[in-house]
């Protein structure tokens, strides 16, 4: 079985919703399977420590799910156009796995979500590819042959799956939305798969 990581952080479920959609993208495919983590929030506080196991949700990401997956599909809320502070704390945190080449060849695609429809979804996925790059992975877009790509009058874009949540945070995901989550994780698990057989 090929397991491929989707890692987020969600602060209102909407990015939740896109990785769990991806994870069925993902599962649709032979022999794959979606593990889902997620990454304690960063405190304001210094002395505010999260607790080891989330309230809710996925478990919280290891060194060894990194180690462990054959592709990694990332998400994270829109933050002024960047990905959230506690996914980048994550990644800039990983110099060992860096250092071993632990996701280098490894194939990966990134998701986000925002509150309005110009609120920066496209830099946010470009800044949460640039750490991938500097680990050697492989990006996967969404090509324009999935039609919901064209139709979409939301969220979705051909550097990963996106919503827009709107001012009051909705996590209900569109159809087009759903459609292109669904494929995005779909398309990351085949292409895990071809690499692995060679």
């Amino acid at each position: 079985m090929l397991e491929i990581l989707v890692l987020y952080y969600s602060h209102r479920g909407s990015v939740r919703a896109l990785a769990q959609q991806i994870a069925r993208g993902i599962e649709s495919q032979p022999g794959c399977g979606a593990r889902l983590r997620t990454v304690p929030r960063v405190a304001s506080v210094c002395t505010t420590i999260e607790p080891p196991v989330p309230v809710a949700g996925a478990p919280f990401v290891e060194a060894s799910d990194l180690e462990e997956c054959a592709g990694l599909a990332l998400g994270s809320p829109t933050r002024f156009g960047a990905m959230a502070a506690p996914m980048k704390y994550f990644w800039d945190g990983t110099i060992t796995q860096w250092a071993n080449g632990t996701l280098a060849g490894k194939p990966a695609c990134v998701f986000t979500s925002s509150g309005s429809m110009h609120g920066g979804q496209e830099t946010t996925l470009v800044s949460m590819m640039l750490p991938l790059l500097h680990h050697g992975m492989l990006l996967v877009g969404i090509p324009f042959t999935e039609s919901a790509l064209s139709a979409t009058q939301r969220g979705g874009t051909p550097y990963g799956a996106s919503h827009v949540a709107g001012t009051d945070g909705d996590p209900l995901l569109s159809d087009d939305e759903r459609a292109l989550a669904f494929a995005q994780g779909r398309r990351l698990a085949d292409i895990a798969r071809r690499l692995r057989e060679g």
